[in-house]
């Protein structure tokens, strides 16, 4: 259980059994009266976002989440599997993983947020490597400029990539950001 005074950016709490995360944080005293804490909260399971305002004596409670790190193991329809270290499964849905799907690997290590038995939330390594499948060649001289093309990696993304990187090559992708970070080598 939190009280007001006990709220901060980044801090967990459920509201109405569903967790949420401080975004944006305030604190105002006004001349008279009780202090305000004015909050901005995300909705970690729907990604929605609202404000709240709570009084010095107001208290939240604390979300009872899990946090698992498994690694994962294949694709199976809609839904991907994690294991584990005791070969335990978690089945995780596209929509949970959302974009993060595209730059899963196999045997990655993955952080795995799970509220009531359901996981709600997959966090990946910073960077991870994939192979451009498909781009078309660059031209050449026309360096002058930060240029960029379209290029698809395993599993259907399409990121951009400087004019030099070619079909084949693997680069480095910044998972947080599904940008392009270097290439790693080439084909």
């Amino acid at each position: 259980m939190y009280s007001a005074s006990d709220l901060r950016k980044g801090l967990r709490v459920e509201i109405d059994g569903v967790p949420f995360v401080i975004t944006d944080f305030n604190f105002v005293k006004p001349g008279k009266g009780a202090s305000i804490y004015n909050c901005r909260l995300k909705n970690m399971i729907t990604g929605a976002t609202l404000t709240r305002s709570y009084r010095s004596n107001d208290t939240l409670n604390e979300p009872k989440l899990e946090e698992r790190t498994m690694r994962y193991s294949y694709k199976d329809g809609d839904e991907y599997v994690f294991l584990d270290k005791n070969f335990e499964q978690l089945t995780v849905r596209a929509e949970v993983l959302g974009d993060s799907r595209f730059f899963l690997v196999e045997e990655i290590e993955v952080d795995i947020l799970i509220h009531n038995d359901a996981p709600i939330g997959v966090e990946l390594p910073t960077f991870v490597e994939k192979t451009i499948v498909e781009t078309e060649p660059g031209a050449r001289g026309n360096t002058a400029t930060n240029v960029l093309k379209p290029a698809k990696i395993e599993g259907g993304y399409e990121i951009q990539v400087p004019l030099f990187i070619n079909q084949g090559d693997v680069i480095r992708i910044d998972t947080r950001t599904g940008g392009y970070s270097d290439r790693v080598r080439t084909a």
